[in-house]
């Protein structure tokens, strides 16, 4: 019986080979869609799922509330770790670490004249053995008792211990010196496996935290005693009890903050709260220890991409196999008199939707391939062609044909096997085939196709339009032609800063040179409270901060409203503050505040002058209250702004104008890699995702269009063929053939507009949910609207006349002779 179903199935498949092909191309979009999804959501939502009680684990994390603003930093004040670890009850174990510095040289000692040298190493943490008593691993050498008693001692992932020393075993590895950026020098105790699941706990070198305590050089930076100082480096892990209440602890964390801050007033803008592990990978409020932070709304929005265009390429299929019913009634009056029952023809329809469906799938392995290549930029890195041939991802496109079978050829099965003999013989059903509930059914799902096709394509408009608007919005100041370079970290103790920019002075290319701190918008930032006191009031207000020599202000092109710029004189005393906190303060008119002082940290600094407001981050954030100076801390200091010239005639010498960049760069800082960037650029990885975003819609806007246009070519041929008797007589009355086309056209016409009728109130509440995420943002223009319609009955149009036009040239003599 199933060889039969099969060999029946593949003969009426290969005798529709047009909508076999429509079948096959559109399902296959929305598989291979799926497939690539499906890779990135599983993924992304199974990490660190595999961590023993991993549901009692939490991360301590930092909240600010001061004047209405809401801050977030995933770190904690560095003695909040040894205190809560003594004093918190229903604790079964508490973990602070430290993250070192980002971007670390590590050198091996051996026995080669010159060390081994690995540059910007990350993941890199002072901690010690109650990290391992919570993130779990195997030990192949050492062990979490013993590697960390002592200072200098350090532990690494095998991984890491194969890179630093490729030609050694475990044991020969235990007590290898390495030294970290040239001042911490520690000897291997340990070694452990690396973590094997999906996790952001991606840190191989593991320094014992008393380390931090001996050494003078760490001692301040990373085993601070400041209880009101809170840095996103010093991070802090709990695991509960297992009857503890996270309310209690959560708590008792925040009564010890409050009895240790000496600021009590400023303690209270400050709260802190249990961060479940599961939601370290996504919470993009707090980071996840550098790692690439997901996005559940993101994730279910491709979850409902690939919902949606699995469902275009279902309705195809359904729309054109009912719409066939007319061809097959006599196929099926013939198996019903010989005995055909109602069951086995479902199961014969079922078995050629089976087929399709496979046939489908194995051109949609295909395609997510070259998916997976297209985003590359915006797949992970981990998620590879190789994991489709994963149990897991077998088993998902198992109930996917399953699922797809029976949602596509379940209808038309029923709809075909119902059909009686009686009637088809008198030539009844195959008449009436097209008309009835069943035509009401192929329009609504018409329809659902266009509503959905239309509200990717407004989303797709509207995101373009946000896109050019975050990149061309005027941010209040100059950011085209402008490089910066961010001095070494490791150097900026030194006068070096100041040697380079000197060197820059002889570059003909560059015409401007600034020292300071991070571009005017800039994804780092620092902040400060600031108290202003006018004899009867006290305004307190968090600010933040940047800094810049004289220079700066002309080589960004900032405008002074009140007062001058900042001096090299001012030292650290005087300030320039925004027209925003001029405002904050009282002052409508900036020329009021210049002159008056605001405390910080026991500082009084002098407004020296008011500067027009300008954008610090990105546009989804309001302007903030600001004030910069110069200041005679280097590390502040340790980014060179240059502006480049444009030729005589217009052309960039630029690429010259690097190289000697990067000449000055390797005699000043010999052996540290030259980095530089443009201020555009920087601005433009603000919007990353939202590229990303329109990046994808507009493929799946391609393809849901794609998609519809191919179902409606479908029902237009077959229309056509139906109402080929109607076109031969209204030619032989006189019509011509674009009356006969518009005729044809109008039906299909109608239902488009029925669908943005329908899509367009559904598209303008979700697209303006999303604009309300930006603080500036671009508005629904009704061009928005007006161009998905004109785009989609162009498209549609175009699409149709593909078999329109064919039917109306066709001669009527022939037409009618054939019927």
């Amino acid at each position: 019986m199933l060889k039969n179903y099969f060999r029946t199935a593949v003969r009426s498949l290969l005798k529709n080979k047009v909508f076999t092909l429509i079948n096959i191309v559109g399902l296959a979009i929305g598989i291979s869609a799926a497939i690539v999804i499906y890779l990135v959501v599983q993924y992304d939502f199974n990490f660190d799922k595999a961590h023993p009680n991993g549901d009692r684990i939490y991360r301590v994390v930092s909240n600010f509330n001061f004047q209405g603003m809401q801050g977030y930093n995933s770190g904690v004040p560095a003695p909040l770790g040894e205190a809560v670890a003594s004093q918190v009850t229903g604790l079964a174990q508490a973990a602070p670490f430290f993250m070192y510095d980002y971007n670390t040289k590590v050198s091996i000692t051996g026995s080669q004249p010159q060390p081994a040298v690995f540059k910007k190493q990350k993941q890199i943490i002072l901690t010690d053995g109650s990290y391992f008593k919570l993130i779990k691993y195997k030990w192949l050498a050492g062990s979490a008792n013993q590697s960390f008693k002592q200072p200098y001692k350090v532990v690494l992932t095998q991984s890491r211990a194969k890179l630093y020393f490729p030609n050694l075993n475990n044991a020969s590895i235990i007590g290898k010196i390495i030294t970290y950026n040239d001042s911490v020098k520690v000897t291997v105790s340990g070694i452990v496996e690396d973590l094997e699941q999906t996790t952001d706990f991606t840190f191989h070198d593991f320094i014992s935290l008393a380390t931090a305590i001996h050494n003078k050089n760490l001692l301040p930076n990373y085993y601070s005693h400041d209880w009101n100082n809170t840095s996103s480096s010093d991070q802090l892990m709990i695991k509960v009890s297992k009857n503890a209440s996270v309310k209690q602890v959560e708590k008792q964390v925040n009564d010890i903050y409050y009895q240790n801050s000496a600021n009590k007033k400023m303690s209270r803008t400050q709260s802190f709260a249990l961060q479940p592990l599961a939601d370290i990978h996504f919470n993009a409020n707090y980071d996840n220890f550098d790692q690439r932070i997901a996005n559940k709304k993101v994730l279910y929005g491709l979850l409902g991409v690939a919902a949606f265009l699995l469902i275009l390429g279902c309705i195809n299929f359904i729309n054109l196999n009912t719409a066939q019913s007319a061809q097959r009634a006599k196929e099926i009056g013939i198996r019903k008199t010989i005995g055909g029952t109602r069951r086995q023809l479902i199961g014969q329809f079922l078995t050629e939707t089976l087929l399709l469906t496979l046939a489908a799938t194995l051109v949609s392995a295909l395609l997510a391939g070259y998916l997976l290549q297209v985003f590359s930029d915006f797949i992970p890195a981990d998620v590879t062609y190789a994991m489709m041939f994963t149990p897991r991802v077998f088993g998902f496109l198992v109930a996917l044909i399953i699922i797809i079978t029976l949602l596509s050829g379940l209808y038309p099965a029923m709809v075909m096997s119902d059909y009686q003999p009686i009637e088809i013989i008198k030539n009844q059903r195959g008449a009436t085939a097209g008309k009835g509930n069943k035509h009401y059914l192929r329009k609504g799902l018409t329809v659902a196709q266009f509503v959905i096709a239309q509200f990717f394509v407004m989303g797709t408009l509207l995101v373009s339009s946000q896109i050019h608007y975050l990149l061309n919005k005027d941010l209040g100041f100059k950011k085209d032609a402008l490089l910066y370079v961010q001095a070494p970290y490791s150097k900026m103790n030194t006068n070096l800063e100041q040697v380079f920019v000197n060197k820059l002075r002889a570059i003909p290319q560059i015409s401007q040179i600034s020292l300071g701190s991070e571009p005017p918008s800039s994804s780092s930032t620092m902040s400060t409270h600031m108290t202003y006191r006018d004899g009867k009031k006290e305004t307190e207000t968090v600010v933040y901060l940047k800094y810049g020599d004289q220079n700066f202000f002309n080589i960004y092109g900032l405008t002074l409203l009140a007062g001058r710029s900042p001096q090299m004189r001012d030292t650290s005393s005087g300030i320039v503050i925004n027209e925003t906190y001029a405002k904050e303060l009282g002052f409508s008119k900036p020329d009021n505040v210049v002159g008056r002082y605001i405390e910080s940290n026991g500082n009084h600094l002098q407004i020296v002058g008011v500067v027009k407001d300008f954008h610090q981050v990105s546009l989804r954030a309001p302007i903030l209250p600001l004030a910069l100076a110069t200041n005679g801390q280097r590390n502040y200091n340790r980014v060179v702004h240059m502006a480049l010239r444009f030729g005589t005639d217009g052309s960039k010498l630029w690429p010259k104008a690097i190289r000697q960049i990067e000449k000055a760069w390797n005699e000043v800082y010999p052996g540290e890699d030259f980095e530089y960037n443009f201020v555009d650029d920087t601005i433009a990885n603000f919007y990353k995702a939202e590229q990303n975003t329109g990046r994808l819609l507009n493929w799946a806007t391609g393809l849901s269009v794609f998609i519809s246009c191919l179902g409606l070519l479908g029902l237009a041929i077959h229309t056509t063929s139906q109402r080929t008797k109607e076109i031969g007589i209204r030619k032989v009355m006189g019509a011509t053939i674009s009356q006969i086309v518009t005729i044809l056209s109008f039906d299909f016409v109608k239902l488009i507009v029925l669908a943005f009728v329908i899509a367009m109130p559904i598209a303008w509440y979700a697209l303006n949910q999303w604009l309300q995420s930006f603080a500036y943002h671009t508005s629904l223009s009704l061009w928005l609207f007006v161009g998905t319609i004109g785009v989609t009955i162009s498209i549609a149009l175009l699409t149709m006349s593909l078999q329109t036009v064919k039917a109306a040239l066709v001669n009527p003599v022939k037409s009618l002779r054939s019927e």
